[in-house]
C-alpha cells in the first residue's frame, strides 16, 4: 500500500509533465531557429575569377594591352562588383598585369607559388570567404586551381593560343560549386 507522501508525488508528476514537454519543445524550437539564423548568415558564396597567364609571352606581345582590358573589366573601385583581393603567380607577366589593377583598386595583392594549386585555392577561399577574388594563375597551374575550386577534375593543359579565357567559380558555403568559362 502507498503512503501519503508517495500518493502526493504521483499526483503532481502527471500535472507537471505537459509543462515540461512544452518547455522542452520551446527550447528545441529556439535552438532550431538559432541554427537557421546561423545558416542564413553564413551561406554567402565566394566568387573566384581565375585567369591564366602565359609566362613565355613578353610585354611587347600584348600583356600591357591585356592589363588595360582587365583593368576596364574589373576596375570598379566601388559598388557590388568590386574585387576584394588579387592573387598572382610570381612570374613577371602576372606582376605586370596584377600590380596596376591592385593599385587602381587599392586592394591587397598577394603573390602565390605556382607549384601548389590546391593551397592557392584554399587560401583564397579561407581569407576572402563570401567575397570576390581574382587569381592570375600560371598557365600550367590554371587547370589545377580551377579544379580545386570547382571540384571539376580536368587535366587539360591550355595552349599558348588559348590563354585568353576566364573561369569564374562560385563556391557557396553550403552546396556545390558552379563553373563558368568565358573567352575574351
Amino acid at each position: 500500500m502507498l503512503s501519503m507522501n508517495s500518493r502526493v508525488n504521483l499526483q503532481h508528476r502527471p500535472f507537471l509533465t505537459p509543462i515540461w514537454l512544452t518547455v522542452g519543445a520551446a527550447g528545441v524550437a529556439f535552438l532550431f531557429a538559432l541554427f537557421l539564423i546561423w545558416v542564413w548568415g553564413t551561406a554567402g558564396s565566394t566568387t573566384v575569377i581565375v585567369i591564366p597567364v602565359d609566362p613565355k609571352l613578353t610585354a611587347a606581345a600584348g600583356e600591357e594591352e591585356r592589363a588595360a582590358l582587365l583593368a576596364r573589366m574589373f576596375g570598379g573601385t566601388e559598388g557590388p562588383g568590386r574585387l576584394d583581393a588579387i592573387y598572382a603567380s610570381s612570374t613577371p607577366n602576372s606582376r605586370l598585369i596584377a600590380a596596376p589593377l591592385a593599385a587602381r583598386l587599392r586592394i591587397p595583392l598577394s603573390y602565390t607559388a605556382e607549384s601548389d594549386a590546391k593551397a592557392v585555392a584554399r587560401r583564397a577561399l579561407h581569407e576572402h570567404r563570401g567575397g570576390r577574388v581574382l587569381i592570375l594563375a600560371h598557365l600550367d597551374a590554371f587547370p589545377g586551381i580551377v579544379g580545386a575550386l570547382s571540384g571539376v577534375a580536368y587535366d587539360a593543359k591550355l595552349d599558348a593560343e588559348e590563354y585568353r579565357v576566364i573561369d569564374i567559380v562560385t563556391v557557396p558555403r553550403i552546396g556545390h560549386a558552379n563553373l563558368l568559362r568565358l573567352n575574351y
